[in-house]
C-alpha cells in the first residue's frame, strides 16, 4: 500500500478510533502489511497508537512492534501488561525479541524472561549479553546448521522439517561434531547435488564468518564488499551461534545514517518520531552549549582586536564572510571523510593520501575565493584590504579544509565515532581558528600603516 492510500485512510483510522469502532478497526488492520500498519501508527498521536496496537492479535503485534522506531514503540508498551508482552515476544524472532526486551525496564524485563519457555527465554538472555550494536546484538539465533557428514537428502529432510522456524533461508552452515562452522551449502548446490552426496563435498569454505564482537557498521560493509545476503556468525572459538541476513543489514545502515546524519546536525537521532518536547530539547541542548561556548571564545578574541575595529569599519563588515568560507569548507571536508569511513571507502591507512586530496582541493577553492574577494574589495576600498582580505581567506579555507578532513580520522582512530567531527564542536573550532587568522593578518598589515 503506498504512501498517499496511507494518508487518506488516516482520516478514516482516526475517527473509527475516536467512535471505539474496534471491529471495524480490526479488519482494516488484519488486511494490511505491517510495514502499512507501522506508517499507520507512526502518524497517529500518543493516546492512538496505544489504542490502536492494544486490538492487533499477538502474531501481528510482533511484526509491527520489530518495524516502530524506539519512541512510538515505548508509546505502544508504556502500562501494557506482562502477559501481553510474553505473548508478541514469543512470536517474534530471538535477535527482535532481544531488542525489544533490552528496551524494558530491569525489573520489567526479569518478569518477562521469566514467563517465557526456556528455550526462547535462553536465547534472548544470550543475546541480550552483546552490545547491541555488535554482530552479536543483531544476529538471530535461529540457525539451520548440519554435520559436515551428513548427505543432501538428509539436510533436505531436515528442511523441510523446520521450514517454519525459518525467514530468509539462503543457506545451510555446515559444522563439525565440537559445532564449530566449517563452510555454507546454497539451496540451489542442494538441489542441484545428488542425494547420497555428503556436505564436505559441495560446501563453499570460502564464505567467511563474522565475529560476534564485530561492529554492526563493519558487518554491513562486510556484506556489502562481498555482495552477500546471509553470513554466520561466530564465538571466540570459532563455534556457530547464529546468522545475519540482508533485512538485518538494510536496518542497520537506516540506523546508522540516521545516527551519522543526527550527529552532524547535532541533533538527537529518532526524534522525529519522539513526543516528548523536554527529551529532545534535553538532547539538543549540549551541542548547542558548545556552539555557545565557542561563539563567546570569538566575542573574547573580538575584544583584543577592539581598537582596530573601531578605526576601521572595513574589517567587521568582512568578518561574517571569511568566518563563513571557513565553517563551510571544513563542513564539505568532514562531512565527505565522515561518510567514507561510514561505507569503508576511507581507512584509517588512508590518512596522509586523504588529507593530501584535501589539501589539494582546499588549494584550488582557496585560489578561486581568495582572487575572487580580492576583487571585489580591490574596486571597493583599494588594495591594502584586498591584500588583507584575499590572504586570510587564502588561509583560512586551507586550514578549514584540512582541519575538517583530519579530525573525523583522528577520531576514528581514537574509537570515537566520526560522526562527532562533524557536529558544532568542528563547526565552531573552525570559526575561532578563522576568525584569529582574520584579525592577527589585518593587524599585522596594518600595523606596519600599509
Amino acid at each position: 500500500m503506498a504512501d498517499i492510500q496511507l494518508d487518506s485512510i488516516l482520516p478514516d483510522m482516526e475517527a473509527l478510533i475516536d467512535q471505539n469502532q474496534k471491529g471495524a478497526l480490526l479488519n482494516i488492520l488484519i488486511d494490511l502489511h505491517p510495514a502499512d500498519i507501522e506508517g499507520i501508527i507512526n502518524r497517529l498521536r500518543k493516546e492512538k497508537r496505544k489504542y490502536l496496537f492494544d486490538l492487533l492479535p499477538a502474531e501481528l503485534a510482533s511484526q509491527v512492534l520489530s518495524e516502530l522506531d524506539a519512541p512510538v514503540a515505548e508509546d505502544v508498551l508504556h502500562e501494557i501488561s506482562e502477559e501481553r508482552i510474553t505473548s508478541i515476544i514469543t512470536e517474534m524472532d530471538s535477535d527482535d525479541a532481544a531488542d525489544i526486551i533490552g528496551e524494558l525496564p530491569d525489573h520489567v524485563q526479569a518478569k518477562v524472561l521469566d514467563t517465557l519457555e526456556n528455550d526462547v527465554s535462553d536465547e534472548v538472555k544470550s543475546l541480550l549479553r552483546y552490545d547491541e550494536d555488535t554482530a552479536g546484538g543483531i544476529m538471530a539465533t535461529e540457525v539451520l546448521s548440519m554435520p559436515d557428514e551428513a548427505t543432501v537428502n538428509e539436510t533436505i529432510e531436515k528442511i523441510r522439517e523446520l521450514h517454519e522456524e525459518f525467514d530468509n533461508l539462503y543457506y545451510v552452515w555446515v559444522v563439525n561434531s565440537a559445532g564449530k562452522y566449517l563452510g555454507s551449502v546454497s539451496l540451489t548446490s542442494l538441489v542441484l547435488a545428488h542425494g547420497n552426496t555428503k556436505l564436505n563435498k559441495i560446501m563453499d569454505t570460502d564464505t567467511q564468518a563474522i565475529s560476534s564482537d564485530m561492529d554492526q557498521e563493519e558487518v554491513a560493509n562486510f556484506f556489502k564488499k562481498y555482495d552477500i545476503v546471509s553470513a554466520p556468525v561466530v564465538d571466540t572459538h570459532g563455534k556457530l551461534i547464529g546468522r545475519i541476513t540482508i533485512d538485518d543489514i538494510v536496518d542497520v545502515l537506516e540506523e546508522e545514517g540516521s545516527e551519522d546524519i543526527a550527529r552532524i546536525a547535532g541533533a538527537p537521532d529518532e526524534e522525529i518520531q519522539e513526543d516528548s518536547a523536554f527529551i529532545i530539547s534535553r538532547a539538543r541542548i549540549p551541542w548547542l552549549l558548545v556552539a555557545f561556548a565557542g561563539e563567546l571564545v570569538a566575542a573574547y578574541i573580538l575584544s583584543f582586536f577592539s581598537l582596530q575595529l573601531s578605526q576601521q569599519v572595513i574589517i567587521a563588515l568582512f568578518i561574517p564572510v571569511v568566518m563563513a568560507m571557513g565553517g563551510a569548507s571544513g563542513q564539505q571536508a568532514s562531512v565527505t571523510v565522515v561518510r567514507g569511513l561510514a561505507t569503508g571507502d576511507i581507512e584509517l591507512r588512508d590518512t596522509k593520501t586523504r588529507l593530501y586530496k584535501e589539501f589539494r582541493i582546499s588549494l584550488l577553492n582557496s585560489l578561486f575565493f581568495s582572487f575572487l574577494l580580492f576583487g571585489i574589495v580591490y574596486l571597493w576600498y583599494g588594495l591594502i584590504f584586498a591584500i588583507i582580505l584575499g590572504g586570510s581567506m587564502f588561509i583560512v579555507i586551507n586550514n578549514a579544509t584540512v582541519l575538517g578532513a583530519l579530525v573525523p580520522l583522528m577520531f576514528k582512530r581514537l574509537n570515537i565515532d566520526p560522526a562527532l567531527a562533524a557536529a558544532p564542536l568542528v563547526s565552531t573550532t573552525n570559526d575561532i581558528i578563522g576568525l584569529v587568522i582574520y584579525l592577527t593578518i589585518t593587524t599585522v598589515i596594518l600595523s606596519f600603516g600599509l
